[in-house]
């Protein structure tokens, strides 16, 4: 009975799928089933032929190996790899290239015979790179066959760089990058600019014929391709999906990227559910949003036909969850983020004492405050609660190089009319334009170049605080240690880092704090931000009463919203509110028209926040809730 109801739970899924809590155990498990691989391999005097990928996923894979040799005596020396594909032209010795990737998550830890290493070259001219590719496909033939092939997945739904409209019997050749995949891949170059057009791959036919493999995926940004491929029609447009033609194929998916499979996203269209508060309101808001119905005109009808005939029966009448639901969306509206003061706040999603709170607003970057909570910002302070901003990173990588030379010649021009002596500036800012003149993509800037960029954003932000009704006196620049590399990779969190944020929290005693709450990208500056906000909490509960009376509210940065049933307090913007936030957010001036990391997305931040906003509103008014402009969302906490 229990595999009955697994086959029933899972039958939208056209492959194998093995979902974990979390990556850091899908590695462990992936990097177990390797090893055992390998250690099989020696007993039987064979070697064992790995297929190999780069990028993010695979980094905690290689990392537990890398442990498995040097602490359980795993050795490498019967082990073949090939490497799905390079960047090309690249050259190896280059920071982005696969071959310093491997050598530095891999290779250099372990006992292999660097002869068995085969990864693309990515330095030949074009008229060789056929006969390279056809010999790559007869090394793997020479050895007997890959025995596993590790994957990772693009966004675009590619596989190795097999990008939409790859053949499925496609062989290792030249491809030119899908621009989506450039963009992703434009922090590691220093702008999409410099990201290569083309790359050497294995083809969709080559991993085909690999006894065993193994798809990845981690974080919620993969969830949408992830449901594409394992749920959706076969196509060229997501090659991925040519997977499901094979019996050896297992994707192994943490809970973040599986979470929009049907059997996680709504369970209701595949088993019988424990239909707690959370996941009522998700399905009735999801029914509603399906048929185009505002909530109260849900029917019993529309409940059977949709996989929620559980429901009506084991809480019905519909009407009357239908109202319960709308009660609970509508009690989200508040136009007092700080509170209502002298109000009943029992279905209210603030607290209305006291009346004037402390708030802290942390902005991991200097302009996601404004970008992603401007109104509520704004609000706050017009409501007179005593509000402090922190910008927790300088974001000095993120402004361009010609900017700096732009200030730093005003400076010139400054000091010059007032009678200073320019020379040493003037020396500076020659060797800043030599330098900016000879920098390879994505090299550390020096120092001077650095700090200048940090004053721009600085600036930037001391702007847009004091717009939003600051004094200076309640801006405060953190620079958390982490973040200052140089680099667009940064360092492990450190203890200054949470010692920096508690003194702060020491210093305001909040009852209120708004922080980033993007978790999409597990390797991104808001999560990073974000932990450090929640250890400095944990060790000050310890002995600091405030902390008990503080709630923390997360917001989201410009590209995604929280689910409307996830949402637990929504702030009204009126559309003069709409437009002193874009005020706000124009006083970010090195962000605006381009940034330097724009992501995938083209449209200017502002406007990104206004269409976030506005579709909000849009859903709610849909629901059958009241219409307005624009909407700021946020969600609880609990620490």
């Amino acid at each position: 009975m229990a595999r009955l109801n697994l086959l029933e739970e899972t039958r939208y899924e056209k492959l194998h799928v093995t979902v974990y809590r979390d990556q850091q155990a899908a590695s462990i498990t992936v990097a177990q089933r390797i090893a055992a691989l390998i250690r099989t391999k020696q007993q039987n005097n064979e070697k064992a032929v790995l297929g190999l990928a780069t990028g993010v996923t695979p980094i905690a894979v290689y990392k537990e190996l890398v442990r498995h040799h040097r602490e359980e005596g795993l050795s490498f020396k019967n082990v073949i790899t090939f490497n799905l594909n390079e960047y090309y032209p690249m050259h190896p010795t280059a920071v982005q290239s696969y071959v310093a990737f491997m050598n530095e998550n891999l290779f250099s830890h372990i006992d292999i015979d660097k002869r068995n290493i085969h990864i693309p070259d990515g330095t030949l001219d074009k008229e060789g790179a056929a006969d390279f590719c056809l010999n790559y496909e007869r090394e793997i033939e020479a050895v007997g066959g890959l025995d596993l092939q590790i994957l990772g997945i693009g966004r675009t739904g590619h596989i190795g760089f097999n990008e939409p409209g790859s053949a499925r019997n496609s062989g290792t050749r030249l491809v030119t990058l899908d621009d989506l995949t450039r963009s992703d891949a434009a922090r590691d170059f220093g702008g999409k600019q410099n990201v290569p057009t083309k790359a050497i791959t294995m083809g969709i036919g080559t991993i085909f014929k690999a006894r065993q493999i193994i798809l990845m995926a981690w974080s919620r940004k993969k969830a949408p391709i992830i449901k594409k491929a394992v749920e959706g029609e076969i196509s060229e447009e997501v090659p991925a999906t040519f997977l499901q033609l094979s019996d050896h194929v297992e994707f192994v998916l943490d809970e973040a990227a599986a979470s929009e499979l049907t059997r996680f996203d709504t369970p209701w269209l595949v088993k019988d559910c424990v239909w707690e508060n959370t996941l009522k309101k998700k399905a009735i808001i999801w029914l509603a949003t399906t048929l185009s119905k505002p909530i109260l005109k849900l029917t019993e009808d529309d409940y059977n036909n949709h996989g929620m005939a559980q429901l009506a029966v084991e809480q019905g009448p519909v009407y009357n969850i239908n109202i319960d639901i709308f009660n609970q969306v509508q009690h989200t509206i508040t136009g007092w983020p700080g509170g209502k003061p002298n109000a009943d706040d029992s279905q209210r999603p603030e607290r209305a004492q006291p009346a004037k709170k402390r708030s802290i607003i942390f902005s991991p970057h200097p302009d996601d405050d404004v970008i992603s909570m401007g109104g509520t910002f704004i609000r706050l302070v017009d409501q007179g609660h005593d509000v402090h901003v922190a910008y927790q990173t300088s974001g000095n990588t993120a402004v361009w190089d010609d900017d700096v030379l732009r200030y730093v010649e005003f400076a010139i021009d400054f000091n010059k009319s007032i009678g200073e002596d320019n020379h040493h500036i003037k020396s500076i800012y020659n060797e800043m334009r030599r330098f900016i003149g000879q920098k390879q993509p994505n090299q550390i800037d020096t120092s001077e170049i650095r700090a200048v960029k940090g004053f721009i954003r600085k600036t930037e932000a001391i702007s847009g605080a004091r717009y939003a009704g600051l004094n200076d006196d309640h801006i405060h620049f953190m620079a958390l240690p982490f973040y200052e590399t140089g680099k667009t990779q940064k360092n492990a969190v450190g203890a200054e880092d949470i010692r920096l944020t508690m003194e702060l929290l020491q210093q305001i005693k909040p009852q209120q704090i708004f922080a980033a709450g993007d978790f999409a990208d597990p390797h991104g500056t808001h999560l990073v931000c974000f932990n450090i906000i929640i250890a400095a909490l944990q060790e000050l509960q310890k002995t600091e009463e405030w902390v008990k009376d503080c709630w923390l509210w997360m917001y989201r940065g410009a590209w995604h919203e929280f689910e409307i049933f996830e949402i637990e307090m929504a702030i009204p913007l009126s559309p003069y509110e709409v437009l002193r936030k874009r005020n706000a957010i124009f006083k970010h001036q090195s962000q605006k028209d381009i940034p330097v990391f724009p992501g995938d997305d083209v449209r200017e931040f502002w406007v990104r926040a206004e269409d976030r906003n506005s579709e909000t509103a849009r859903r709610y008014d849909e629901l059958g809730l009241a219409e307005y402009e624009a909407m700021e969302a946020f969600v609880r906490y609990k620490f």
